[in-house]
């Protein structure tokens, strides 16, 4: 058997709105929509790069994603390069999207991985980040994992 047994098929979210999810996630990460479905109650879409299925959104919810209840803490993607995440972080802030920590931060203090944390529509938090090139950043909770608190 291989060391490696699993990898992420893809990541199934709950959206409110399918339309304004579907524009973010296309805007912000490039994804293709490769399947989907506006036919009530089945409101769905597939999204992914080279016909590979990266990130399903349902329409199933109302409201806001919380983070005092148990389940996904953040969902994390990681990009070839830190000028990647400085890219994706200037098309975020040129759409009015909050980003936390003031910007790319490393994972922990001496790190040189990090990115950008800020959340989608929906409030689900996510992280973009690169494994090279943040370390000339201060980490907001010095050794503590960032990813961990925002």
């Amino acid at each position: 058997m291989s060391s490696k047994q699993f990898t992420t098929g893809h990541v199934g979210l709950n959206v409110s709105d399918l339309k304004r999810s579907k524009e973010f996630y296309r805007d912000v990460f490039g994804f293709d929509v490769l399947g989907e479905s506006i036919d009530a109650p089945q409101i769905f879409a597939f999204l992914g790069q080279d016909q590979d299925v990266v990130l399903t959104l349902w329409q199933q919810s109302n409201g806001a994603f919380t983070t005092n209840r148990p389940g996904l803490h953040h969902l994390s993607f990681r990009v070839e390069s830190i000028t990647k995440v400085e890219e994706i972080e200037r098309r975020l802030r040129n759409n009015g999207v909050l980003v936390h920590h003031d910007g790319i931060v490393p994972h922990r203090e001496g790190a040189d991985s990090g990115g950008i944390y800020f959340e989608d529509p929906d409030g689900i938090r996510l992280e973009i980040f690169a494994t090279t090139g943040a370390g000339v950043h201060h980490a907001p909770y010095g050794a503590a994992p960032t990813c961990g608190f925002f």
